[in-house]
């Protein structure tokens, strides 16, 4: 249902193992990944993690519908306030960065769990849909009001209106996704950009990506003032020594990089 591998030091690859059900997000898969995504959370061996669904036909395609018609109460969880309920939720609640790999379709609320992580890599074979409208569901994981701050009303309504699938390449001229990337890169890309962000150092990979998070969903003016109280407060405890130090890592980094 969900395997977790440790391919590299700092990096964890979550794969949502379904690929029968194309990923879909059954009510014991997500208590399992909020459950996982908890302890990856709370592993100091752990610093970048790495979503991805098992199989090339899907990331994910959403509520599992199959379990929702044998259930009258199922459909609660497309509004569930629970991250053992709502993934899209357990993602956001990991402090530490999340890559997501997009592997194939990602439907409705599989579209949901991509746009939750803070980077979206896709294979060249992935495609996105919102097909809320179409089935009579409303989204309730974030969907209506992240994708349009992601790609702007226009498109955003172009999608969700007509539930028409959008190509990876697409995707990337628009600014959903991070690269597009051939089919056979695709976990090898992400977990190199994993381990890139593993390298630096915890606490600042915490401390940086909940400043952009927090910032954002801020007016400019709000989220100067948060940098300005969060810089300030973070920086009187940084020593000239401790920035020498970490620039001559950064100076032989990029050296091995020319």
């Amino acid at each position: 249902m969900l395997l977790v591998e440790r391919p590299a030091e700092g990096v964890a690859i979550v794969v949502l193992d379904r690929p029968e059900a194309m990923n879909a997000l059954s009510k014991a898969l997500r208590a399992k990944l909020h459950e996982t995504l908890q302890a990856l959370d709370a592993d100091p061996g752990v610093r970048a993690i790495v979503l991805t669904g098992a199989g090339e036909r899907a990331f994910c395609a959403g509520l599992d519908l199959k379990e929702l018609g044998s259930d009258p109460e199922g459909m609660r969880a497309a509004n569930a306030t629970d991250p053992a309920e709502n993934p899209a939720r357990a993602v956001l609640a990991c402090r530490k960065p999340v890559i997501a790999a997009v592997n194939g379709v990602a439907i409705t609320g599989g579209f949901e769990l991509a746009l939750a992580c803070d980077v979206i890599i896709a294979s060249e074979s992935a495609r996105f849909a919102d097909t809320h409208a179409r089935v009579g569901i409303t989204p309730g994981w974030g969907l209506s009001q992240k994708l349009p701050r992601l790609i702007g009303p226009y498109r955003a309504k172009e999608l969700s209106l007509t539930g028409n699938f959008l190509d990876a390449r697409t995707a990337a001229d628009w600014g959903l996704v991070n690269r597009v990337v051939p089919p056979d890169d695709l976990l090898p890309v992400a977990r190199k950009l994993a381990s890139e962000m593993a390298q630096i150092d915890a606490d600042m990979l915490i401390l940086q990506k909940r400043l952009i998070d927090d910032g954002y969903a801020l007016s400019l003016k709000e989220g100067l003032a948060l940098e300005h109280e969060r810089s300030s407060a973070h920086n009187a405890g940084v020593t000239p020594q401790m920035v020498e130090e970490r620039r001559a890592a950064v100076q032989a980094r990029a050296r091995a990089q020319a």
